[in-house]
């Protein structure tokens, strides 16, 4: 008989469902008595953090259209993907970025690129937004817990940011940077991680046009706990691998440092390509529970995107550059 323990049990089978959808319809009330915090600029009626709401109450975005990939499957609830959520500068429970991150202050804000760019800027908000339509693009986010969300994320292509600042031929990778802020994120007062958190890509991977910059899900603008006002999305990798809350982007020559790569580089490969064939130590990756399913599916390679990404891997082996 094979005992699992604490540490192996993902938290969607030890929270019994009756707890799970209880503590859930609380949490979606006291989130949706927080106060919205005032944005500044010409952005500000619609950029201001969106409240948490099970029915999808947040502020609206302006100019949203369909953009060009979208998956057949069925949306997650607004509800799940609002208030079940990885953000440890908040908490490493799923319930507390909900809670903690409510007053976290996103505007005003800005993101500095630099390193192998022929033009670094510092980037605020409305600027990032002048360079393409928001569109809404509909993908699957697969989690290395076992977990998934099937969510209408709103971006662009990252791609459009990368050629205003014109990388060099030096730059063969990009490196990301969450906001570090003790006083706001109660999370990183408590170690744990090297903070702030980073992740990165390889440069075909960045300007690959699944890979977006993220301002809203269903319609709305990005809500704080799930990486407002700014986060990538990577919809072929892990969810951990999709920064949140950007404040830097580094262009670099050399494979640059990510965050759980540094922690434990046995557990979390610098590519975290959503791949069944390659177990995580402690788990299987073979499976994975949708949000709000209680029954498990396959998971499926690149999380459905091979299609569109596996030429970027072609010749290497997925066993070793996981």
């Amino acid at each position: 008989m094979l005992i699992k323990k604490p540490s192996d049990i993902p938290s969607f089978e030890i929270t019994p469902k009756s707890v799970y959808l209880n503590r859930r319809t609380f949490l979606v009330g006291a989130a949706a008595a927080g106060a919205a915090v005032a944005a500044a600029g010409p952005l500000a009626r619609w950029l201001a953090p969106a409240p948490v709401s099970a029915q999808g109450q947040g502020r609206k975005l302006p100019g949203v259209v369909k953009g060009p990939y979208a998956a057949k499957d069925a949306l997650s609830t607004y509800n799940d993907v609002t208030t079940y959520n990885n953000y440890y500068e908040f908490g490493t429970d799923k319930d507390e970025p909900a809670q903690l991150a409510k007053n976290f202050k996103t505007s005003p804000w800005a993101v500095t690129v630099e390193g192998e760019v022929a033009k670094p800027k510092k980037f605020d908000l409305d600027e990032i937004m002048k360079l393409a339509t928001l569109e809404e693009r509909i993908y699957r986010h697969r989690c290395v817990e076992g977990w998934s969300i099937v969510v209408p994320w709103i971006g662009f292509p990252l791609s459009n940011l990368i050629k205003r600042v014109e990388p060099n031929s030096k730059a063969k990778y990009v490196q990301f940077f969450t906001a570090l802020d003790p006083a706001q994120m109660p999370g990183l007062r408590y170690g744990g991680l090297d903070w702030p958190y980073r992740e990165g890509l390889r440069m075909d991977e960045a300007m690959h046009p699944l890979t977006i910059l993220c301002f809203g899900l269903y319609g709305e603008v990005l809500p704080n706990q799930n990486g407002a006002p700014i986060r990538t999305i990577i919809p072929w990798k892990y969810g951990f691998k999709s920064t949140k809350s950007i404040v830097r982007i580094r262009f670099a020559e050399s494979q640059p440092e990510t965050t759980w790569n540094t922690q434990n580089s046995q557990e979390y490969g610098f590519y975290s390509n959503v791949n069944p064939q390659v177990a995580h130590p402690r788990w299987s990756q073979a499976t994975e529970r949708r949000l709000g399913e209680f029954s498990k599916r396959p998971t499926l390679m690149f999380n459905g995107y091979a299609d569109q990404v596996a030429s970027l891997y072609t010749g290497m082996d997925l066993r070793k550059f996981y």
